[in-house]
Parts: C-alpha cells; sequence; structure tokens
C-alpha cells in the first residue's frame, strides 16, 4: 500500500489487440502475446500519462517438423526463418541458442515493438491504446525487435532510449517527441551491447547526462577484500545534444562484493532531480537456479556531480508480486522478474512503471517520504 492506493496491472497480454499489430497479415503461422512490459512512462501535455509498452508478439508454436522459426524485419516486411533444431538449444522460453558458435550467439522467440498507451493522471485507468503511433522496426539494425523504452522529458521536448536488436549491432536507439505521443527516430547513439541508457530529466552545466550498462564477456577482477564485484555496473556519459555520448571517466553505481543483489545490476528509472538530489532507480539481481530474482533499488546522486553517490537503498524498493499475477498466472513463464523502467512525479508520491514477471505493465505509488535517507 502507498500514498494513491496498492500497486496494480494496468496493461496485461489480453488488453492487445494483435489485429492491429504491426505483424497482422505478414505471415501465415499465428501470434501470441508473450509480454506486454517493460514500459517507458512519461506525463503527456494535456497530464494523463503515457505507457510505452514493450509488446512481445511470439509464434504460437514455433517449431514447425524438424526447425525452430524466428521472426525477422527485412525490407519493410516481417519474414520467418527456420532453424534446424539440431543446431539450437531451446532450454530459455525466450531465446533460442545458437549451437557450436564459437561465442553465445541467440534467436528471439517473439520480436518486439512499442506500443503508445495513454492513462488517467492518476495511473488509475486506461484510456486509449494508440495503435496508429505504434513504433516498429524500420531499419536493419532493428530486424529483432525494438526493447525496453526509457523516457525522460528535458527542458521541454521527450527523449526516448530504446535497445534495437540485430545480427548487426545490439544498440541503444534514440527517438525524439514534441507531445510524448508522436515519436521520430533520430539515431543509434550507443553501440554493441550498451543497455539500459537512462538520460537524466534536467541537464547539468548545460550537458545532457546519461547512465549506461555496458555488457560483455569477460570483466577484470576488483583487487581481494575490495567493496565491489567485477561484473555489469552502471556508468555514466555526457553530451551536448544527447547524440553524440563520451563516456565519464568515474564510476557510476557498482555491484557491491557482499550484497544480496551482486549478479548484476543496471538502470531502471532515468534520474529525476529532488530537493536532496537525483534520485536514480535501478535493479539489481539476487542469483538463483534460473535467471534470478530481479528486485528494485534507489540511490541519491549528487545535483552538481552525479559520480558522487550520496546515498544507497539498503533494501529492496519493489520486489516481484506473485499476488498481482495471480489472475495472469496461466500465462506466466518467469515469477523472480519486476524490471523497474519509468517514473514520474504525482505531487506527494512517484508513480513508478515496472514490467512484472517479463509479462506485465505494473504500476506502483510510492510517497517521497520513502526517499528520504
Amino acid at each position: 500500500m502507498s500514498a494513491a492506493g496498492p500497486d496494480h496491472l494496468i496493461i496485461v497480454p489480453d488488453d492487445i489487440d494483435l489485429g492491429r499489430s504491426p505483424l497482422a497479415g505478414q505471415f501465415a503461422l499465428p501470434t501470441y502475446v508473450l509480454g506486454a512490459f517493460n514500459p517507458g512512462l512519461t506525463r503527456l501535455p494535456n497530464g494523463n500519462l503515457l505507457l510505452m509498452v514493450r509488446v512481445a508478439e511470439a509464434l504460437r508454436e514455433p517449431v514447425q517438423g524438424d526447425h525452430v522459426h524466428a521472426i525477422r524485419w527485412t525490407e519493410g516486411r516481417y519474414v520467418l526463418d527456420a532453424w534446424p533444431l539440431a543446431d539450437v538449444d531451446m532450454t530459455d522460453p525466450r531465446t533460442f541458442k545458437i549451437r557450436d558458435g564459437g561465442w553465445s550467439v541467440l534467436a528471439l522467440t517473439s520480436l518486439s515493438w512499442l506500443l503508445p498507451v495513454e492513462v488517467s493522471a492518476d495511473g488509475r485507468h486506461v484510456i486509449a491504446r494508440h495503435y496508429d503511433r505504434a513504433i516498429a522496426p524500420q531499419g536493419d539494425w532493428q530486424s529483432y525487435g525494438i526493447e525496453d523504452p526509457r523516457i525522460s522529458q528535458v527542458d521541454g521536448r521527450w527523449l526516448m532510449t530504446t535497445c534495437s536488436v540485430s545480427p548487426e549491432r545490439h544498440s541503444t536507439t534514440l527517438y525524439s517527441s514534441d507531445n510524448g505521443l508522436d515519436w521520430k527516430f533520430e539515431d543509434i547513439v550507443l553501440d554493441h551491447q550498451n543497455k539500459d541508457m537512462l538520460i537524466f530529466e534536467g541537464r547539468i552545466a548545460g550537458q545532457y547526462w546519461a547512465q549506461t550498462r555496458p555488457l560483455g564477456d569477460c570483466y577484470f577482477a576488483y583487487p581481494p577484500g575490495s567493496p565491489w564485484r567485477a561484473g555489469p555496473s552502471i556508468n555514466l556519459a555526457t553530451s551536448p545534444d544527447a547524440l553524440h555520448w563520451k563516456p565519464v571517466r568515474a564510476p557510476g553505481i557498482r555491484a557491491e562484493a557482499h550484497a544480496t543483489a551482486s549478479a548484476r545490476i543496471g538502470g531502471g528509472t532515468p534520474p529525476v532531480l529532488t530537493d536532496l538530489g537525483w534520485l536514480t532507480l535501478w535493479h539489481g539481481v539476487e542469483p538463483d537456479d534460473g535467471i534470478g530474482i530481479y528486485r528494485t533499488y534507489w540511490s541519491l546522486l549528487d545535483r552538481d556531480d552525479p559520480t558522487t553517490i550520496l546515498y544507497n537503498s539498503s533494501g529492496p524498493l519493489l520486489s516481484p508480486n506473485p499476488a498481482l499475477t495471480a489472475p495472469i498466472a496461466h500465462q506466466m513463464y518467469l515469477d523472480t522478474v519486476v524490471f523497474t523502467t519509468g517514473i514520474v512525479d504525482a505531487g506527494d508520491h512517484y508513480i513508478i512503471a515496472s514490467g512484472e514477471a517479463d509479462l506485465a505493465c505494473r504500476l506502483s505509488f510510492i510517497s517521497k517520504d520513502v526517499f528520504r535517507p
């Protein structure tokens, strides 16, 4: 329970009309919504909220005969690629791994596109689903889809970062808008596997700032006894125009060696300025036998120098909530994930958007008093 009532799921898979999907009518095999989740969040000029929902559209029966199929965009249309079952590992329901690639090579069982959903100002009711403004792949750098939007409003302009997926690169792409609803593709802004890019909601000394998270298969160890654990971390970058980014030398938020959520960390919500500094929500992952338990944590950063961390929360702000997903339990394939992706000011509290179980969109209502150490 919070300042504006209990958390709830605002969008679930059955809310999506695939008859209005960008993929509708493109091929013969039927599809379904694997997940409608990880939404970007902002407030529109009319006061309503906008959720930019990631819709993961998957083949109902990807295996046909002795082949598994993947959806791919190419030259303005969607096609199906057939992979011999003997050549792939299908342990993870979201991907299949190509065997004997020499390194990790994946294909997806779904293709993601983005659906703008307008929600009442208080975050309680859906107003409209804007299928006519859906964002779908438009270039080879997005041939396997567009994922995990994050929206920031800076100087009256809306900026949205997304992950674009293709065999060429796993890049961060930027969209902009003058009204929060109609979006223009700007460009690729970060290259291979730099995920969870979050643009600060405000400039510092005239510069745009962002959190980033480069990924890789090799990390160098901290010395014995270090308070830090080597691995994915939240880095920082600056830009004069939000298109050209330079890494900041000082580290950002790093995994603590003895923390529960030390398996992986990454950015969650675009940092927002408070009277105490920049408030940033991020995810931390506790190891388990599967993909790990994803929870949401928070930090305060210095308003003039975000490399200075003023406070890190000791415990999680949000955890996976089985009660929320109980009505759609028959559609679940994960139960250990809450992945926070958006925040807006609502007076005495914040409205926070998350993906719940990689399946649905969760809204939480958290009093601002919670973020006072």
